[in-house]
């Protein structure tokens, strides 16, 4: 199966040795994103500009595959703190509609730049 790298200007660029997303057949696997502002490379201060930020970015990366974030069919969130579990779900529930990705989220310890949320995707392209 042929694999094609998909890169925008329009998220992060990566902040290591991998691509944003990678395209295989019909789906998408979109890299972990964290709420860095793609101008700037600096990351978006408070949890809902973080979360917020994160959903743009993977959106960005969704469109240039030639998708939607309603193409995700799983979500792999990251936060450090569980206690923003309810701040993630009223703004997820305002980017997404049903029916919702498949989905996990689960506390860490730390996450790179010392973002406060992480978010990682698989994108079906029908």
């Amino acid at each position: 199966m042929t694999r094609s790298v998909i890169h925008t200007d329009q998220a992060p660029q990566a902040i290591g040795p991998y691509s944003q997303a990678v395209r295989c057949g019909n789906l998408v696997f979109l890299s972990g994103q964290i709420p860095l502002n793609p101008e700037t490379m600096e990351l978006v201060e408070g949890v809902e500009a973080q979360v917020r930020q994160v959903f743009d970015n993977l959106e960005a990366v969704c469109v240039a595959a030639g998708g939607a974030l309603s193409n995700i069919a799983k979500l792999n969130i990251y936060l450090t703190d569980l206690g923003q579990f309810d701040v993630l779900n009223e703004i997820m529930s305002a980017r997404f509609a049903e029916p919702y990705p498949a989905r996990a989220a689960i506390e860490v310890s730390a996450l790179p730049k010392g973002a406060l949320v992480e978010m990682e995707a698989v994108l079906s392209l029908d």
